[in-house]
């Protein structure tokens, strides 16, 4: 098959594509260009997508011998990655860029392109399984996504916005290794990034400084902090840079009478308020989600499944419905704290990933 493999200069992209190359696929390189100015040099291990990152991409698809090309997405990531985070947190939301840069750019504007100009799919280094009829773990019938092999780092979170279709284009070879295991085949490959550190946090706010991003896009709206009975107890200087579970920035000036740490269990974006509570308001079990991605038919009727809110977070046990308007409520089997609307609930029947949704709304049943 003829496949675009996305190159982002780090080690997992550069196995990658190593692995289709000698699986005897017709490979090229492409490393999309995110920013209109990209720095020259990375300066620590944050972020991605830089220059240097373009360089180390070209220099591995010149050592695999096969064709190069940076392209230009600076435009749409702005549009629908950059612009719509920046929208979230103005709303009063939390949401995930990665889960967005996958579901519009990794796997609709590259995978498109890719497929006008005649390509048969688009492989990345995203540690995640796809399972094809008659594998021993697939049990639809149809082309699955399942969880890496390797816990620490499987990244099928992430890529629970893809649909049916996506899957069926999709390769992700890294998905039965280790990331110990890509490193010592990097480097046995002659590959440079063998060693390079692995890209954190937000790739577009390289200092990780994600408040004061947010200040420059949105201006200082300075307010005040309530706790649960509406009491002011401190002042900030915009709502928006704040999520549902954070205890660090407070700076309150007016301790619980308790003494207990307090921590934000709201935002109010109309009134522009920040409500803080004690811990044990920040359990929930129940989610509303809109905007359901399925990787296969939607549920019908109840599904009992595993749900997970973050990245990295623990699977927890649910139960799932979806109703004829496509929205989505999840129950959870114990309460859990600190989720925020604009997160992703992701849904897990065993390792298959079922879909996600867009949280809305949360309660206690």
């Amino acid at each position: 098959m003829r496949i675009v493999t996305a190159m982002s200069g780090g080690v997992d992209s550069a196995v990658a594509a190593s692995r289709m190359v000698e699986a005897g696929h017709e490979v090229i390189g492409v490393h999309l260009a995110l920013a209109t100015s990209p720095a020259t040099l990375r300066t620590s291990a944050r972020g991605c997508c830089t220059a240097e990152d373009s360089g180390d991409a070209r220099r591995v698809a010149d050592r695999l011998g096969i064709p190069f090309y940076v392209w230009d997405a600076s435009a749409d990531f702005r549009r629908d990655v950059v612009d719509d985070f920046v929208a979230e947190y103005a709303a009063g939301r939390t949401p995930n860029p990665c889960l967005r840069c996958n579901e519009r750019i990794k796997f609709a504007t590259l995978l498109d392109k890719a497929l006008a100009l005649g390509f048969d799919g688009v492989a990345t280094g995203h540690y995640a399984q796809i399972s094809v009829p008659g594998d021993a773990m697939n049990t639809t019938g149809r082309r699955e996504l399942h969880r890496a092999v390797d816990p620490a780092k499987d990244q099928s979170y992430v890529l629970g916005v893809l649909d049916e279709e996506q899957l069926a284009r999709s390769f992700f070879p890294l998905g039965d290794s280790t990331k110990a295991r890509i490193r010592v085949e990097a480097a046995a490959r002659g590959f440079g990034v063998a060693a390079k550190p692995d890209s954190h946090d937000i790739c577009f706010i390289a200092d990780g400084d994600t408040r004061g991003f947010l200040a420059r896009h949105l201006g200082e709206r300075p307010g005040k902090i309530v706790d649960e009975t509406g009491v002011e107890v401190g002042d900030h200087e915009g709502a928006y840079g704040f999520t549902v579970g954070q205890r660090r920035g407070l700076a309150l000036r007016r301790p619980a009478e308790d003494g207990r740490p307090r921590y934000v269990t709201g935002v109010d974006i109309a009134a522009n308020q920040v409500i803080v509570g004690p811990e044990e308001m920040l359990g929930i079990d129940v989610i509303t989600g809109e905007s359901a991605r399925w990787c296969g038919p939607p549920p019908v009727g109840e599904l009992r499944c595993g749900v997970q809110l973050r990245a990295h977070g623990q699977e927890i046990p649910a139960t799932a419905s979806v109703d004829a308007d496509g929205q989505v409520t999840i129950r959870l089997a114990r309460r859990t704290r600190g989720v925020a609307t604009g997160q992703a609930a992701v849904l897990y029947d065993g390792t298959r990933v079922v879909g996600s949704t867009t949280i809305t709304a949360t309660a206690r049943g």
